[in-house]
């Protein structure tokens, strides 16, 4: 799987921009706001139903312009396939494939699945919780629709307790019956996310634990661990002992939503003591392991986007980096970068088809080599 052609009609600062990909590797070079990273953005939204950077979709329309849309042919095995995702102001966002639109965004994830390598993916570290919980969701909804019906599910079934927990309060009483109801549902849901969480993090480690030791040090023996109230205690259980304080919170204390996963190298955690070149290996190395876990149940090649992956990363890791994604086992590559005689020398360099694109304030060309 790859995408043939790309349009950017009123995306952030692209006025109306077409380009035509490799299937191997293409290569966008400009300043820091030119508009690069928004063309990869562009591919992750057809993927996603959303923006990587900026969920909020009114956001993302050009300035003074009442609308935008994404258009991208994707070469399914040898079969092309049209994907349209369009966004008007004060309006719903509309996913088009093969011109017959969704009743449900969440139909589409995961039929063209992506890998985004971004500088801002630190954050999976540096931030809190609800980003790596985001973040392994992801993955895993693109290959398991009811886990995705699932985790919505399960967010509506919480504002709902949370809204009672609230209302509870304000009238000094405590419904047990009413928080039993929720409790049950709660229950149900959780229960079956922890158990999926867990099985993805059984395959997905190992992956993880071959890439950081072929892009960081063999010796810094990175690992991740899932941090759980239900891993050795019953759900059911747990709601009720937390009913006290929740009612105190009026805030729901328990549950899948309160999950993490620690990053760890040599038994110390990653975001206090490693430093940024390690910082950057293990968030590679995660992204690299999606890549592979998502191929792996997909049987198809992701689209792999790298955005600024040179930035804090030393000459040997990039050398090892790009000797791992210029392999025919990773399909299409696009990456961007702002020095452009570093991504030609890189380009020259290496023993694949590729393309090189100059974006200068929402402008591309491809530039002849």
């Amino acid at each position: 799987m790859f995408l043939e052609r790309l349009q950017l009609i009123q995306f952030k600062n692209h006025q109306n921009t077409e380009i035509q990909l490799l299937s191997g590797l293409n290569a966008f070079v400009g300043k820091n706001g030119s508009g690069k990273t928004n063309i990869l953005d562009a591919i992750y939204y057809m993927s996603m139903c959303k923006s990587y950077l900026n969920p909020i979709d009114k956001q993302n329309v050009m300035f003074d312009c009442s609308f935008f849309q994404i258009q991208g042919a994707w070469n399914t095995e040898n079969k092309t396939q049209t994907v349209a995702c369009s966004y008007k102001l004060g309006s719903k966002k509309k996913i088009k494939l093969n011109k017959k639109e969704y009743e449900r965004l969440a139909e589409h994830i995961g039929k063209f699945p992506v890998v985004f390598i971004s500088p801002y993916d630190g954050d999976l570290i540096n931030e809190g919780s609800e980003l790596r919980r985001k973040w392994m969701d992801g993955i895993i909804s693109q290959v398991d629709p009811i886990y995705l019906n699932t985790i919505q599910s399960y967010q509506k079934v919480l504002m709902q307790r949370n809204a009672l927990l609230k209302n509870m309060s304000e009238h000094r009483l405590f419904d047990l019956e009413s928080i039993e109801v929720w409790d049950a549902q709660l229950d149900k849901l959780g229960s079956f996310i922890h158990e999926k969480r867990k099985d993805f993090l059984e395959s997905f480690i190992p992956v993880f634990n071959k890439f950081y030791e072929q892009i960081g040090d063999g010796i810094e023996n990175a690992a991740i661990e899932y941090k759980s109230q239900l891993t050795n205690e019953n759900f059911a259980e747990i709601l009720i002992a937390y009913h006290k304080k929740d009612s105190y919170t009026q805030y729901t204390n328990a549950g899948t939503h309160k999950d993490d996963l620690t990053f760890t190298i040599k038994g110390h955690p990653v975001k206090k003591f490693g430093s940024q070149g390690q910082q950057k290996s293990f968030v590679i190395a995660l992204r690299l392991a999606q890549f592979d876990w998502l191929k792996a149940q997909k049987k198809t090649n992701p689209i792999l986007l790298l955005d600024d992956i040179f930035d804090k990363l030393d000459g040997e890791r990039v050398q090892k980096l790009v000797g791992l994604v210029t392999q025919d086992y990773f399909g299409q590559v696009l990456l961007s970068d702002t020095d452009q005689k570093r991504m030609e020398s890189l380009l020259d360099s290496l023993p694949v088809p590729s393309k090189l694109f100059e974006v200068i304030e929402g402008d591309v060309k491809e530039i002849s080599r």
